[in-house]
């Protein structure tokens, strides 16, 4: 299940006893670009707290009502860790956040989720006797704060990052939405994470390696076209990039 990031802000989030707010944005790795944690806008039922939810926690996504439903009771989540939301995600935090929910670290190993691709494989196989607590500097990043970046082509800037789409089943920011209105009016584009080829996070420019041409011949962008795996098959085809769904894309 793909979808924008901007339309999952309007999904709610429900705890195994009720509704704990909606999604505001997601925080991701810069590394295997997956989502690390939902930031919670519980509204006034918990104020005054920065509420992160793991994909660890998360038990479904309903598309159709719009709720995230994760296996955590409200009393969990008020008693969580806290951290100042004015700081970024520190690793010490995470160690506590992890270690209060009692779940794996992603950052002990070589895959997306530490020693395993997978979020739900990574649970089920996680030894704590044998986990380690590896500190590899794997920074977190904002879609709220990433949304904006310029996207440069070998030949040309070609526009701006608009919204990014994450795969809802492996928690994978899969694309870039990328707005081209200021060099090629009305047309947005799909750029996998994949093909990037360099990232100028302080600058905030992002490098595709594609040339502007191959850029105004790709197959627009609709809302359409996230549910259409044939659409994605063209895009790929476009580009002459193998799919991501034939590998393991996590494990990448």
């Amino acid at each position: 299940m793909l979808e924008k990031a901007d339309d999952l802000k309007r999904y709610e989030l429900h705890a195994l006893d009720g509704e704990i707010g909606s999604v505001e944005e997601f925080y991701f790795d810069d590394k295997h670009w997956t989502v690390r944690y939902l930031v919670a806008e519980t509204g006034s039922w918990l104020t005054g707290k920065d509420v992160l939810i793991s994909p660890f926690a998360i038990t479904s996504v309903d598309r159709d009502k719009k709720i995230i439903h994760v296996n955590l009771t409200k009393k969990q989540i008020e008693d969580s860790p806290d951290r100042d939301s004015h700081r970024p995600v520190s690793r010490p935090f995470e160690e506590s956040y992890n270690a209060y929910y009692g779940w794996p670290s992603y950052w002990g190993g070589p895959y997306a989720w530490g020693n395993y691709p997978f979020a739900g494989t990574a649970l089920g196989h996680w030894d704590r006797s044998r986990a380690k607590a590896e500190s590899e500097d794997r920074n977190l990043r904002s879609t709220k704060d990433d949304a904006g970046h310029n996207v440069e082509a070998t030949d040309g800037e070609i526009g701006h990052v608009e919204d990014f789409v994450i795969d809802c089943d492996s928690w994978t920011i899969r694309y870039l939405v990328v707005d081209t209105s200021n060099w090629w009016v009305g047309k947005k584009v799909l750029i996998s994470s994949r093909w990037i080829e360099s990232i100028d996070w302080l600058e905030g420019k992002i490098d595709i390696g594609m040339t502007r041409e191959a850029i105004r011949n790709s197959p627009d962008f609709s809302e359409k076209a996230l549910q259409e795996r044939d659409y994605e098959a063209i895009l790929h085809k476009h580009y002459n990039r193998q799919d991501d769904w034939s590998n393991d894309f996590l494990a990448k």
